[in-house]
């Protein structure tokens, strides 16, 4: 179990309808602990994810998933996706992160570790 009953968690997703699972999985712990529970997707500028009617529809899906566990879905634009995120997580007091496994083979490029080296005080649950 956790340490302190309060877990503010954010939730990185993809624009893929497979991540409602990481969705889900994050209100079920939530449902123990107080706190917010915020969910992310970040797209690079030059991604032009609403042009691409198959990723809008699961963004749309998911920010639906989002909101009926009480969440709401941000998407913001960076070029620097671990950057933002780290920022995210600083800027609304988040001590608990939901994530996907990383498909990145290369330690030194897989977005998970580059989180855990960046983050203190903060759990990681890979889903």
């Amino acid at each position: 179990m956790y340490l302190n009953s309060k877990r503010n968690i954010l939730v990185c997703i993809t624009q893929q309808k497979t991540c409602e699972r990481l969705i889900r999985e994050a209100a079920n712990i939530k449902s123990d602990y107080e706190g917010e529970l915020h969910v992310i997707h970040v797209a690079k500028n030059e991604w032009k994810f609403l042009d691409n009617v198959k990723e809008g529809e699961a963004l749309e899906y998911l920010f639906k998933v989002s909101k009926s566990v009480g969440a709401n879905l941000s998407v913001l634009r960076s070029d620097d996706i671990v950057e933002t995120i780290l920022d995210y997580i600083k800027e609304n007091d988040i001590n608990f992160v939901v994530v996907g496994k990383s498909k990145e083979m290369h330690k030194e490029n897989n977005f998970i570790k580059t989180l855990e080296n960046n983050i203190s005080n903060v759990e990681i649950c890979i889903v």
